[in-house]
């Protein structure tokens, strides 16, 4: 049996949210992607253990403002989440808890998530910009897990999804076993 998972990325415009799903999916990297215009769809299924396969439904959300209007539908029926920001510009960290705090007054249920801090490979040329620790802590208090990804180089970007794709599936498991529980 293949499961199944709507998953929502999201965050302020220009953070790599595209290149992080087109690397995740496609293997590639492209400087010249456009800005996503409401929400894109990409599917990739993962294999998350040994002959063990999660078809992840993956809905990109544009980060423009003029789009917050869109954004209740686009949450609808997510079962996972990932938070991104620019490691190389640190008001896209403080917009991406705007992004965090909105999502969850939309979503009645508390989803799995992962924030991603893209942008890695930028570090080595422009020095640490972002204060790691205070978006470990962040992360910690919020109950989600921290990732530093690089869609250009790939490091780390198939960890966010499977990292994010054995949190549902634990969070599944845990629904079903209280669901047994009240029969």
């Amino acid at each position: 049996m293949e499961l199944s998972f709507k998953v929502i990325i999201v965050g302020p415009a220009a953070v790599g949210k595209t290149s992080l799903l087109n690397r995740f999916v496609h293997n590639e990297f492209d400087l010249k992607y456009k800005l996503t215009i409401g929400v894109d769809f990409l599917t990739k299924t993962l294999e998350y253990e040994p002959s063990k396969f999660a078809k992840l439904h993956i809905w990109d959300i544009g980060g423009q403002e003029r789009f917050k209007f869109l954004h209740r539908s686009f949450y609808e029926g997510a079962f996972g989440a990932l938070l991104g920001f620019d490691l190389s510009r640190q008001h896209t960290f403080s917009s991406m808890k705007t992004w965090l705090s909105e999502m969850r007054s939309i979503l009645n249920d508390d989803i799995p998530k992962v924030i991603i801090g893209n942008k890695s490979d930028l570090i080595p040329e422009i020095g640490q910009i972002i204060d790691r620790n205070e978006v470990e802590e962040y992360a910690k208090n919020e109950g989600c897990l921290y990732i530093e990804t690089s869609a250009k180089t790939g490091e780390n970007v198939e960890i966010a999804f499977l990292e994010l794709t054995h949190r549902m599936i634990k969070k599944m498991g845990n629904i079903i076993n209280n669901n047994k529980e009240r029969l």
